[in-house]
C-alpha cells in the first residue's frame, strides 16, 4: 500500500496500536492486522501497492568459458606487470618478495609519467591490451530487448554490439554492459561485483516501488509506477531477512524520484521508459546510479512479490565512476571525497577484482550503444540490465528524519 501525502504538512507517528500518518486535517491509521496483510487478503489496497526492493544485481549470463572468452580473462596491473620482462621472477626470489614486487610494479604502471593516476584519468591511459570483452556471438545473457531490434549482423559483430539471446530462447537482448565485463573474474557467478545485497541490508541505500491505478492483477491496460530512493534502512528480522509490510519513506530529494506508466498482461508488469536516479554507497563514498530510458518488466505473484528486470542505458561516465573509478564520489555532506580515499578505492578494487581502470573505461566506451551524440555520432550510454525482487511495504511521503525523531520521542527506540 502506498500513501502519498503532501510533504509540507505530513508527519508520521508510531503509536501503540499501529502507524498513524497525519496530513493536514486527514488521518490515516494502519492497524497491526492491516500492516501484516492488506484488505481482502491482497497486497493491493484501493488500487495501490508499495514494495521495497530486497534483492538487486546485474543481469548477466552464464560464466565465461573458452568459447565465450577465447583470449582468457582480463588482468589487473600486477598481472600485467608480471607479463613484462621486468616482472619475471628473479632467481631465488621467494613468493612474498615476488608478490610485493609485482604490486609495486603494478602501481608504477597505473600512473602517467606526470604522476596522474589512470583510475582518475582513464582518458590519458594507453590502450589496455589485456582487457577482455565478451565478443562471442554464442554468449548468452539475461534481460530485455530495449530497442525493439535484433542486432545480429556482420556489422554488429564487427563493432562488438551484438544483441544477446537468453537461455529461454528470448532474442534481441540489449546488455552491452555484460559484454564489457563478461570476461572479468569478479562478474562471474562466484565473483564480488554482481550483487549489492550487503549494502542494502546494512542500510547504505535502498529502492522503493509504488504501483497505483491497479484494477486487475492479471490484466490491466493502465497502471502508474513510481521508483524512488529509500530514505530508511531496511527493516530485517533476527534472521536478517527483510520484513514484509514494513513502512518506508521516499527520499525527499526530487532527483531520486521517477514516475511512469505501464500495463499488466497475463500477470506481467511492463512499464514505459523513464529516467531514474538511485543512490549507492561504497566504502563511505556516495554516488548516484543513473539509468536513462529505464523500464521494468516483472511478474506479480499472488502474495505480492514483484520480481523481474530493471533495464535501461547507463551514461558511460556515470557507470564507470559508480562501479570502477569513483572519481566524483562524495562524502555524506555532499563534498567531494578526499582524493586518497577515491584513489585507494578505485585502485584497490581494480587490483582485487582483476581489471584495470583504463581497460574498463575503454571497453565501456567501445561497446556503448545508446544516446548517440548529435554532433559526433558517438554513443554515450551503454545498455545495462538489473534483476530485482521486491516485497510488499507501506510507502509514505514524509521527511523520515523528523518521523524518526517523533517516534523516538514517543518511546519507540
Amino acid at each position: 500500500m502506498a500513501l502519498h501525502l503532501p510533504k509540507s504538512s505530513s508527519r508520521l507517528i508510531w503509536g501503540a496500536t499501529g502507524l498513524v500518518v497525519i496530513a493536514g486535517a486527514s488521518l490515516y491509521a494502519l492497524w497491526p492486522e492491516q500492516r501484516l496483510q492488506a484488505e481482502d487478503g491482497t497486497f493491493v489496497r484501493d488500487g495501490e501497492a508499495g514494495f521495497v526492493v530486497t534483492a538487486f544485481a546485474y543481469a548477466v549470463g552464464p560464466d565465461a568459458n573458452e568459447a565465450t572468452c577465447p583470449l582468457g580473462m582480463s588482468k589487473n596491473v600486477a598481472e600485467i606487470y608480471g607479463e613484462s620482462p621486468a616482472g619475471q621472477r628473479k632467481p631465488g626470489e621467494d613468493d612474498e618478495a615476488y608478490s610485493k614486487r609485482l604490486d609495486a610494479g603494478g602501481q608504477e604502471i597505473s600512473n602517467a609519467p606526470d604522476g596522474r593516476n589512470f583510475c582518475m584519468h582513464p582518458q590519458i591511459a594507453p590502450v589496455d591490451r589485456f582487457a577482455r570483452t565478451l565478443t562471442s556471438s554464442r554468449a548468452l545473457a539475461d534481460g530485455l530487448n530495449l530497442d525493439g531490434k535484433i542486432s545480429r549482423s556482420k556489422a554488429d559483430a564487427k563493432s562488438g554490439r551484438l544483441d544477446f539471446s537468453s537461455g529461454d530462447g528470448s532474442k534481441g537482448i540489449d546488455n552491452q554492459f555484460w559484454r564489457a565485463v563478461g570476461c572479468n573474474h569478479s562478474f562471474q557467478s562466484n565473483g564480488l561485483s554482481n550483487g549489492f545485497g550487503s549494502e542494502m541490508y546494512t542500510g547504505a541505500w535502498g529502492i522503493l516501488i509504488t504501483l497505483s491505478g491497479i484494477d486487475d492483477l492479471k490484466n490491466d491496460d493502465h497502471v502508474q509506477i513510481g521508483i524512488y530512493a529509500n530514505a530508511d534502512p531496511m527493516q530485517i528480522s533476527p534472521a536478517r531477512e527483510a520484513l514484509g509490510y514494513a513502512t518506508y519513506a521516499m527520499d525527499q530529494d526530487e532527483s531520486y524520484r521517477a514516475v511512469s506508466t505501464g500495463r499488466i498482461k497475463d500477470g506481467v508488469l511492463t512499464t514505459d521508459p523513464v529516467d531514474i536516479r538511485l543512490r549507492k554507497v561504497t566504502n563511505a563514498l556516495y554516488l548516484d546510479r543513473v539509468l536513462k530510458d529505464a523500464r521494468v518488466q516483472a511478474t506479480l505473484s499472488p502474495d505480492g512479490v514483484l520480481k523481474g528486470y530493471l533495464a535501461g542505458y547507463s551514461p558511460v561516465e556515470n557507470i564507470y565512476d559508480l562501479q570502477f573509478g569513483f572519481r566524483n564520489a562524495t562524502i555524506d555532506t555532499g563534498e567531494l571525497a578526499p582524493l586518497g580515499r577515491r584513489l585507494g578505492t578505485s585502485n584497490g578494487a581494480a587490483r582485487v577484482l582483476g581489471h584495470t581502470c583504463q581497460g574498463i573505461w575503454q571497453s565501456l566506451h567501445r561497446l556503448a550503444d545508446g544516446h548517440a551524440d548529435p554532433k559526433t555520432g558517438a554513443f554515450t550510454s551503454i545498455s545495462t540490465q538489473y534483476t530485482f525482487e521486491a516485497i510488499p511495504a507501506f510507502i509514505v511521503d514524509v521527511d523520515t528524519r523528523k518521523a524518526n525523531k517523533l517516534a523516538t520521542a514517543g518511546g519507540m527506540k
